[in-house]
């Protein structure tokens, strides 16, 4: 049975378990690094500005494996992104368990452990935008925020997954330890990019075509031929696609500002935990309360990408807006907290906002531009939101350290900067979600 945006159940499984994989992994790491950067005796700053130059790389690169998803087809450039993820968090791995067993002063480990993980910034930015792209280019304009919305939920998923498997994978096994995730996920992502190979027909354009209309568009001067002999319509190559497009420069600089929020918030979550609980002393303990935090703000991501935009079909417009002041009144939340219970509210709270501002930009950007531009489009969410992870999680962290009400302000005026000029800015919901029966 075909999927409702168009694209079958089964390949919506493989899209959706290759972004699945890849946020579980991510989330893994991140709810094991406070505790990692403790027993490294270095100082949480450190552990933030280790990702940055991994961040700057998924910006640069991230637009550039777009574009070429347009000339070499999605498949290709997911199956890239994959095989970056999986190389990096070996390495990563390896570093750390180096760095952890005495091998190799704090210094190394957190040098060696940024550059194996700008693999990843580096070649891993290819899947999310070709996943994208697949999904826009093959659905029609009404069900596109729905239909991003899911994707978007495979991430929300991975932050249940991960949190989850983390303490799990922290085994005795060849002395692995806090590392035990890292080679864990490297493994499933070896699991996710066979099945890709094998189960996703190729994509790759292949021939012009002439006299057939293109679905969800009023004309097509190329298709792309799947190994199954579905023809998906392709054209011409189209202009560069700018941040400062009239088109898209609302929905980027929420995008910006709202993701500069999330990343913080990101960022200083498992020191939080560690410090209101005061799980300093015992980093594999921390470990295990820091996820347990992340999963609940994983499950209120869900909900509101599985429920709430589904069931009340909110539009780019509206997520967006409600999203970034339900996620400002988390934060207050969380900044007061004190107890598990209290850390768990605040961030699930936080999190669903979150989780409704994401899909919201991702489907405003998409629904901006032409078809043609999907891929270009794609590239820009994905830049966007790598450019929010350069430095702001160190920067939130850094301003914890200094006050805490420090950190969680700034996060809360960037949501309210969103909200006024989005409120003045973002498209309404109605023109966005129109069909188009000349350019799109």
């Amino acid at each position: 049975m075909a999927h409702s945006s168009g694209i079958s159940n089964a390949r919506m499984a493989l899209l959706f378990s290759v972004m699945l994989v890849t946020a579980a992994g991510n989330t893994a790491m991140q709810s094991v690094m406070p505790s990692i950067g403790t027993a490294l005796r270095v100082d949480d700053v450190w552990i933030s500005l280790a990702y940055s130059w991994s961040a700057l790389l998924w910006v640069v690169c991230a637009p550039i494996w777009a574009r070429r998803s347009d000339r070499r087809g999605r498949k290709a450039m997911m199956a890239l992104g994959l095989i970056g993820f999986v190389v990096s968090m070996a390495l990563c791995g390896a570093v750390l368990w180096a760095g952890l067993s005495g091998w190799i002063t704090a210094f190394w480990t957190l040098l060696a452990f940024a550059a194996a993980r700008s693999l990843y910034g580096g070649f891993g930015s290819a899947a999310p935008p070709a996943v994208q792209a697949y999904v826009a280019s093959r659905t029609p304009r009404s069900e596109r925020t729905n239909a991003l919305s899911l994707i978007a939920s495979s991430f929300g998923l991975g932050t249940v997954i991960g949190p989850v498997l983390a303490p799990l994978m922290v085994v005795s096994f060849l002395n692995l330890g806090l590392v035990g995730p890292f080679m864990g996920f490297a493994a499933v992502g070896i699991i996710a990019l066979t099945l890709l190979r094998l189960r996703l027909p190729n994509d790759e354009p292949q021939f012009a075509a002439r006299g057939r209309a293109a679905p969800y568009s009023s004309t097509s001067e190329g298709l792309e031929v799947d190994e199954d002999g579905e023809d998906e319509p392709v054209e011409k190559e189209p202009a560069l696609l700018k941040w400062s497009d009239e088109r898209v420069r609302p929905w980027v600089m929420a995008g910006l500002l709202g993701g500069h929020a999330h990343a913080m918030i990101m960022g200083i979550a498992g020191f939080l935990v560690l410090d209101r609980l005061g799980l300093r002393s015992d980093p594999e303990q921390g470990a295990t309360y820091v996820s347990l935090v992340l999963v609940f703000g994983a499950v209120a991501t869900l909900l509101a990408q599985w429920g709430i935009i589904p069931r009340f079909q909110m539009g780019p417009r509206l997520a967006t807006l409600s999203g970034v002041m339900v996620a400002a009144f988390g934060t207050a939340i969380l900044g007061a907290a004190n107890t598990v219970f209290g850390l768990s509210l605040g961030y699930a709270i936080a999190s669903l906002g979150f989780g409704l501002f994401r899909p919201g930009t991702t489907a405003g950007t998409s629904l901006a531009v032409t078809r043609a531009e999907q891929g270009q489009a794609s590239g820009i969410v994905a830049s966007v939101a790598g450019a929010s992870f350069i430095y702001a999680p160190a920067l939130g962290v850094w301003l914890y350290n200094v006050s805490d009400w420090l950190g969680f302000g700034l996060v809360i005026v960037f949501c309210l900067i969103v909200a006024i000029l989005g409120w003045r800015g973002l498209q309404a919901d109605a023109s966005l979600t129109a069909e188009r029966e000349v350019f799109d």
